[in-house]
């Protein structure tokens, strides 16, 4: 047996077995010593090469990028249990509810905010959920229309930064763009850091905000029962004065957060601190920072955090053994041999993350997946930059897409018995259809995500 069939047979026992449900880290860590041992039997592979590991381990915990993780986690995690982002949403629905379809636009803006606050996709759907789709369905709403909409705000925060999806992927396309620069034989390679990732996914994000608004605008306008007006027993300026102190707070977090990063003020994890605190003294001035809510949001900060550092020890062992048995190069000659060259790959490997995305979660994807293909594709031309964005799109549309779509499963849990599932799929479907549109538009006009970076860095 080969080298490669064994890398392979990893491979694809590695993804059954996470399929059957097992846990990921240890899925990863597992498999891959198994493989060794027999690799190491067959004298096709060099057991030594574990030796690597505990360095893999050591440079992932001095890693300053990844300290934003838990920092902008524990943001999320306090708006969303502090009950600041339910006022937030309540609010922005009234000023938005008189007039057809408004409601539903009010809850893509929403999720517009929640995701530049939280960057948590499975809070600001369960939140979402459980406060917008009861009002929209009492509002006369549809069902397919209501439970659309809010799937596809709630998925924004794998695309509009400060995203988790965007400082992971930094950090994985940096080690990728390093292996390129050696593949090609490049010195200095461009450095990718989270500050550039979060500055070229600001306009394909507000793009993709505009597109959902236009949808519901439109349906609205088509179909004009099935999203009527809100009515309201508050006067106008009590909506306006309830609008200003719910989104004010959370805006000037926003700001302070993105806008030190984006200036060059500050670093992700100096601005994640920020924001931290900054959600916290909101908490304070709306009465809800009290040591129930502190203690809840630690654990559930430290319960996630410590998932997705686990996860990371856990690819980085199946990573290397996977290179051991030289699958990275039979990557690159699958890749490199594709028709229609760098834009053939990419297609493919595409199509293939999105299909995983149906029964994988981000990641195990980010951190099993793109370091596999993301030097072969860079090596070939793809600026990382860019290719961060596309993964961060597609990865966005297969988290709702059904049957297995993450952001439905979230909905589902928190929707009444009287919502149909079927109604759930047909109403992410024009979704779907915008966020693909978004992809190929991004893939074929890179300087989307690309300008703004170049403009300020």
């Amino acid at each position: 047996m080969t080298p490669e069939v064994l890398a392979i047979i990893m491979f694809l026992s590695t993804l059954v077995l996470l399929l059957f449900g097992f846990p990921v880290a240890f899925t990863l860590a597992g498999s891959a010593l198994i493989f060794a041992f027999i690799g190491d039997a067959q004298e096709i592979f060099n057991f030594r090469m574990l030796g690597f590991f505990p360095q893999r381990i050591f440079g992932t915990m001095t890693n300053e990028a990844l300290v934003a993780v838990p920092l902008f986690i524990f943001m999320g995690i306090m708006l969303e249990k502090t009950k600041i982002a339910g006022e937030l949403l309540q609010s922005i629905g009234e000023l938005f509810g008189s007039i057809k379809g408004g409601l539903g636009i009010g809850v893509v803006l929403v999720g517009m905010m929640l995701a530049a606050s939280t960057g948590i996709v499975g809070a600001t759907v369960v939140t979402m959920g459980t406060l917008s789709l009861p009002a929209m369905i009492k509002a006369g709403y549809d069902q397919k229309i209501a439970t659309g909409t809010i799937c596809a705000a709630g998925t924004l925060g794998q695309i509009i930064p400060p995203s988790i999806v965007l400082i992971l992927l930094a950090s994985i396309l940096q080690g990728a763009n390093e292996e390129a620069a050696m593949m090609t034989g490049s010195l200095v390679p461009e450095p990718v850091t989270a500050i550039d990732l979060f500055a070229g996914a600001l306009m394909p994000g507000l793009m993709l905000v505009g597109m959902f608004v236009v949808l519901i605008y439109f349906y609205a306008r088509i179909n004009p029962n099935s999203c009527p007006p809100v009515k309201t027993e508050r006067t106008r300026s009590e909506i306006y004065t309830n609008a200003i102190t719910s989104i004010l707070p959370p805006l000037i977090l926003i700001l302070l957060v993105l806008g030190s990063i984006l200036m060059g003020i500050a670093t992700p994890t100096e601005s994640a601190s920020v924001g931290a605190v900054g959600a916290a003294v909101i908490a304070a001035l709306k009465g809800q920072l009290n040591y129930k809510n502190v203690r809840d949001v630690s654990l559930s900060t430290v319960k996630l955090s410590s998932f997705v550092f686990v996860i990371l020890i856990g690819a980085s062992m199946f990573s290397l053994v996977f290179r051991g048995f030289n699958g990275d190069e039979m990557i690159e000659h699958f890749l490199g041999t594709l028709p229609g060259g760098l834009y053939g790959a990419l297609f493919i490997v595409m199509a293939a993350i999105f299909v995983l995305g149906f029964f994988l979660d981000y990641i195990e994807i980010i951190f099993v997946i793109v370091p596999l293909v993301g030097p072969v594709l860079i090596a070939n031309g793809a600026d990382p930059l860019w290719l961060g964005i596309l993964i961060s799109l597609n990865l966005q549309t297969s988290f709702m897409t059904p049957p297995f779509g993450f952001s439905l499963f979230f909905l589902r849990g928190v929707a009444p018995k009287e919502i149909e599932t079927q109604n759930m799929y047909k109403g992410v479907m024009p979704f779907i259809a915008v966020q693909i549109v978004a992809l190929f538009i991004v893939g074929f006009f890179p300087e989307i995500a690309t300008w703004l970076p170049d403009k300020l860095f």
